[in-house]
């Protein structure tokens, strides 16, 4: 694949990852939360949803998605109702002033792990909006004939790859401000305009159309 094709690719990829959107919310909930480690699984999720994505769109499923309304239409409410169910939980924690401290519950820790990664995945897998980039993307750059099947994982990879940079970075930034986030007020504040975000994402992604 020409190199100027991988540039191009990474500069539209790259676009997307940095614009707002649910990813970047769940980090900043996750690492004043429950640790750099859980934002970590969360960023292995949005990997491993990447992937799901970029294999769907190879074999055409994709397609369907864009081009069946009731097929949109289900994963569409469906990521919605994702979206608006963790806000609704973050809301519910902040008015009840639950508080996650990862140094304070050691024996869930495992399981903390593989809950953020489910939420890094289902978050990306459920969002159509992510199938319609790959739907749109992968045609203007993967070329035609043998090494296609290739170039659209090394295009995947690129992606994955941009992602766990950036959010990476914003893991980093955030755990250097845990004494400061730590506290209980903060995270009630925190977990209450996640919340709130997370709901209007919901919304928002129930109105799209294709």
């Amino acid at each position: 694949m020409p190199l100027d094709t991988i540039l191009s690719f990474a500069v539209v990829a790259g676009l997307l990852v940095l614009s707002p959107g649910p990813n970047g919310v769940l980090i900043a909930k996750t690492v004043p939360t429950s640790g750099r480690l859980a934002a970590v699984s969360n960023i292995g999720g949005f990997v491993a949803a990447f992937f799901l994505h970029g294999t769907l769109s190879v074999l055409g499923i994709s397609m369907i998605l864009v081009h069946s309304a009731d097929a949109f239409f289900v994963v569409k409410m469906i990521g919605a109702a994702y979206l608006i169910w963790i806000g609704m939980k973050a809301l519910r924690d902040a008015f009840s002033g639950k508080v996650l401290a990862p140094s304070s519950r050691p024996a869930r820790h495992r399981r903390t792990l593989a809950r953020a990664f489910g939420e890094g995945f289902l978050t990306n897998a459920l969002n159509p909006k992510v199938s319609m980039f790959y739907l749109a993307a992968f045609p203007q750059f993967i070329p035609v004939g043998d090494g296609a099947m290739f170039a659209a994982f090394t295009l995947v990879g690129i992606h994955a790859l941009i992602n766990v940079v950036w959010f990476g970075a914003m893991v980093m930034l955030l755990a250097r401000m845990s004494k400061a986030a730590g506290s209980p007020s903060f995270q009630r504040w925190l977990k209450g305009v996640t919340g709130l975000v997370f709901m209007a994402f919901g919304l928002k992604l129930a109105s799209l159309r294709p």
